[in-house]
Protein backbone atom coordinates (compact mmCIF):
# COMPACT_ATOMS: atom_id res chain seq x y z
CA UNK A 1 0.00 0.00 0.00
CA UNK A 2 0.99 3.56 -1.30
CA UNK A 3 1.90 5.94 2.20
CA UNK A 4 -1.08 8.79 2.55
CA UNK A 5 -0.93 12.29 3.93
CA UNK A 6 -4.45 13.44 4.59
CA UNK A 7 -4.67 16.89 5.62
CA UNK A 8 -8.30 18.61 6.73
CA UNK A 9 -8.18 22.53 6.49
CA UNK A 10 -9.77 24.05 9.23
CA UNK A 11 -11.10 27.55 8.79
CA UNK A 12 -12.94 29.65 11.49
CA UNK A 13 -16.57 28.11 11.72
CA UNK A 14 -16.09 24.70 10.21
CA UNK A 15 -18.54 22.62 10.74
CA UNK A 16 -17.22 20.05 13.54
CA UNK A 17 -18.20 16.48 12.34
CA UNK A 18 -17.45 17.49 8.66
CA UNK A 19 -14.11 17.47 10.02
CA UNK A 20 -14.17 14.94 13.26
CA UNK A 21 -15.71 12.57 11.43
CA UNK A 22 -13.24 11.66 8.58
CA UNK A 23 -10.57 12.26 10.72
CA UNK A 24 -11.32 9.70 13.21
CA UNK A 25 -12.30 7.44 10.22
CA UNK A 26 -8.69 7.55 8.77
CA UNK A 27 -7.17 7.10 12.10
CA UNK A 28 -8.97 3.35 12.92
CA UNK A 29 -8.06 2.96 9.15
CA UNK A 30 -4.29 3.43 10.28
CA UNK A 31 -4.64 1.65 12.83
CA UNK A 32 -5.87 -1.32 10.28
CA UNK A 33 -2.79 -0.91 8.90
CA UNK A 34 -3.28 1.41 5.92
CA UNK A 35 0.19 3.84 6.10
CA UNK A 36 -1.96 6.84 6.57
CA UNK A 37 -0.77 10.13 8.47
CA UNK A 38 -3.98 12.55 9.08
CA UNK A 39 -3.62 16.17 10.39
CA UNK A 40 -5.82 19.24 10.99
CA UNK A 41 -3.78 22.79 9.38
CA UNK A 42 -4.76 26.23 8.92
CA UNK A 43 -3.63 28.69 6.54
CA UNK A 44 -1.62 30.47 9.06
CA UNK A 45 -0.32 29.16 12.29
CA UNK A 46 -2.68 29.82 15.00
CA UNK A 47 -3.48 28.32 18.54
CA UNK A 48 -7.36 27.47 18.29
CA UNK A 49 -10.05 27.38 15.74
CA UNK A 50 -13.37 27.76 16.64
CA UNK A 51 -15.75 25.57 14.72
CA UNK A 52 -19.72 26.38 13.86
CA UNK A 53 -20.86 24.82 17.06
CA UNK A 54 -18.56 26.25 19.67
CA UNK A 55 -15.86 23.31 19.70
CA UNK A 56 -12.02 24.52 19.72
CA UNK A 57 -9.67 22.60 17.90
CA UNK A 58 -5.90 22.94 18.01
CA UNK A 59 -4.23 22.59 14.68
CA UNK A 60 -1.19 20.18 14.04
CA UNK A 61 0.38 22.96 11.98
CA UNK A 62 -0.11 25.23 8.22
CA UNK A 63 -1.57 23.88 5.34
CA UNK A 64 1.59 21.49 3.67
CA UNK A 65 1.72 19.45 0.22
CA UNK A 66 -0.80 16.54 1.05
CA UNK A 67 -1.65 14.07 -1.09
CA UNK A 68 -5.45 14.23 -0.32
CA UNK A 69 -7.12 17.71 1.31
CA UNK A 70 -10.29 17.56 2.78
CA UNK A 71 -12.73 20.79 3.09
CA UNK A 72 -15.45 20.71 5.15
CA UNK A 73 -18.41 22.99 5.27
CA UNK A 74 -20.14 24.89 7.77
CA UNK A 75 -22.19 28.21 8.38
CA UNK A 76 -23.19 28.27 4.73
CA UNK A 77 -27.11 28.90 6.00
CA UNK A 78 -25.34 32.36 7.68
CA UNK A 79 -24.46 35.22 5.94
CA UNK A 80 -21.09 35.42 7.71
CA UNK A 81 -20.89 31.93 8.56
CA UNK A 82 -17.68 30.07 8.03
CA UNK A 83 -17.93 28.70 4.44
CA UNK A 84 -19.11 32.43 3.37
CA UNK A 85 -16.59 34.25 5.19
CA UNK A 86 -13.66 31.68 4.24
CA UNK A 87 -14.89 32.73 0.42
CA UNK A 88 -15.49 36.10 1.03
CA UNK A 89 -11.61 36.68 2.25
CA UNK A 90 -10.57 34.24 -0.97
CA UNK A 91 -7.40 32.94 0.39
CA UNK A 92 -8.85 29.56 1.13
CA UNK A 93 -10.35 28.60 -2.10
CA UNK A 94 -7.37 30.07 -3.63
CA UNK A 95 -5.00 27.69 -1.33
CA UNK A 96 -7.18 24.96 -2.13
CA UNK A 97 -6.95 25.30 -6.17
CA UNK A 98 -3.35 25.97 -5.72
CA UNK A 99 -3.04 22.58 -3.69
CA UNK A 100 -5.34 20.79 -6.52
CA UNK A 101 -2.97 22.32 -8.90
CA UNK A 102 0.05 20.69 -7.07
CA UNK A 103 -1.51 16.98 -7.55
CA UNK A 104 -3.44 16.85 -4.46
CA UNK A 105 -6.44 14.84 -4.66
CA UNK A 106 -9.09 17.37 -3.22
CA UNK A 107 -12.03 16.02 -0.92
CA UNK A 108 -15.27 18.45 0.30
CA UNK A 109 -17.53 17.66 2.97
CA UNK A 110 -21.09 19.50 3.18
CA UNK A 111 -20.85 22.62 1.85
CA UNK A 112 -16.77 22.39 1.78
CA UNK A 113 -18.07 21.72 -2.22
CA UNK A 114 -18.77 25.47 -2.31
CA UNK A 115 -15.38 26.40 -1.24
CA UNK A 116 -14.22 23.73 -4.34
CA UNK A 117 -16.90 25.28 -6.75
CA UNK A 118 -15.12 29.32 -5.77
CA UNK A 119 -11.52 27.76 -6.21
CA UNK A 120 -12.77 26.88 -10.23
CA UNK A 121 -11.82 23.29 -9.67
CA UNK A 122 -15.35 21.92 -10.12
CA UNK A 123 -16.35 23.14 -13.71
CA UNK A 124 -17.86 20.60 -16.02
CA UNK A 125 -17.44 18.39 -12.53
CA UNK A 126 -20.08 16.08 -11.17
CA UNK A 127 -20.80 17.15 -7.61
CA UNK A 128 -22.70 17.45 -4.46
CA UNK A 129 -23.25 19.03 -0.98
CA UNK A 130 -25.82 19.96 1.72
CA UNK A 131 -29.33 19.69 0.18
CA UNK A 132 -29.77 23.47 1.60
CA UNK A 133 -27.11 24.52 -0.83
CA UNK A 134 -27.87 21.87 -3.90
CA UNK A 135 -29.16 24.90 -5.92
CA UNK A 136 -26.02 27.05 -4.82
CA UNK A 137 -23.62 24.52 -5.83
CA UNK A 138 -25.73 24.22 -9.29
CA UNK A 139 -24.64 27.84 -10.62
CA UNK A 140 -21.27 26.07 -10.50
CA UNK A 141 -21.44 22.73 -12.03
CA UNK A 142 -23.79 19.68 -12.37
CA UNK A 143 -25.11 18.40 -9.04
CA UNK A 144 -25.65 14.63 -8.23
CA UNK A 145 -28.29 14.17 -5.55
CA UNK A 146 -26.16 11.17 -3.91
CA UNK A 147 -24.43 10.83 -0.53
CA UNK A 148 -20.85 10.83 -2.00
CA UNK A 149 -19.59 12.03 -5.90
CA UNK A 150 -16.31 10.42 -6.79
CA UNK A 151 -14.69 12.43 -9.73
CA UNK A 152 -11.24 10.88 -9.63
CA UNK A 153 -8.85 13.59 -8.30
CA UNK A 154 -11.84 15.55 -6.37
CA UNK A 155 -14.56 14.28 -4.26
CA UNK A 156 -17.88 15.73 -2.77
CA UNK A 157 -19.61 14.26 -0.02
CA UNK A 158 -23.30 15.60 0.66
CA UNK A 159 -24.28 17.16 4.66
CA UNK A 160 -22.53 16.38 7.48
CA UNK A 161 -22.56 12.95 8.65
CA UNK A 162 -21.97 12.06 4.82
CA UNK A 163 -18.23 12.91 5.55
CA UNK A 164 -18.29 9.46 7.12
CA UNK A 165 -18.84 7.77 4.52
CA UNK A 166 -16.83 9.16 2.27
CA UNK A 167 -13.78 8.87 4.72
CA UNK A 168 -14.54 5.07 4.16
CA UNK A 169 -14.92 5.27 0.76
CA UNK A 170 -11.28 6.88 0.60
CA UNK A 171 -9.72 4.26 2.29
CA UNK A 172 -11.67 1.57 -0.01
CA UNK A 173 -10.63 3.08 -3.12
CA UNK A 174 -6.83 3.96 -1.51
CA UNK A 175 -5.75 1.23 0.61
CA UNK A 176 -8.98 -2.02 0.42
CA UNK A 177 -11.99 -2.73 1.47
CA UNK A 178 -10.73 -4.16 4.29
CA UNK A 179 -9.50 -1.71 5.93
CA UNK A 180 -12.70 0.57 5.60
CA UNK A 181 -14.96 -2.54 6.39
CA UNK A 182 -12.57 -2.72 9.86
CA UNK A 183 -12.91 1.46 10.51
CA UNK A 184 -16.77 1.11 9.92
CA UNK A 185 -16.87 -1.57 12.37
CA UNK A 186 -14.68 -0.22 15.24
CA UNK A 187 -17.74 3.10 14.28
CA UNK A 188 -20.40 0.69 14.57
CA UNK A 189 -21.57 2.89 11.17
CA UNK A 190 -23.56 1.15 8.38
CA UNK A 191 -22.45 2.68 5.37
CA UNK A 192 -25.12 4.48 3.28
CA UNK A 193 -25.75 5.34 -0.67
CA UNK A 194 -23.99 4.21 -3.23
CA UNK A 195 -20.72 5.94 -4.24
CA UNK A 196 -21.74 8.35 -7.75
CA UNK A 197 -18.68 7.49 -10.17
Amino acid sequence: MTPITAEILLFEGFDELDAVGPYEVFDYGREAGAPLETSFVTLEPTDLVRASHGMRVEPDGTLGDPDLLVVPGGGWASEDGGVRRAISETRLPAAVADAHARSATVASVCTGAMILADAGILEGRPATTHHTALEDLAEYTETVDQRVVDDGDILTAGGVTSGIDLALWLLEREFDADVADSAAEVLEHERQGTVHR
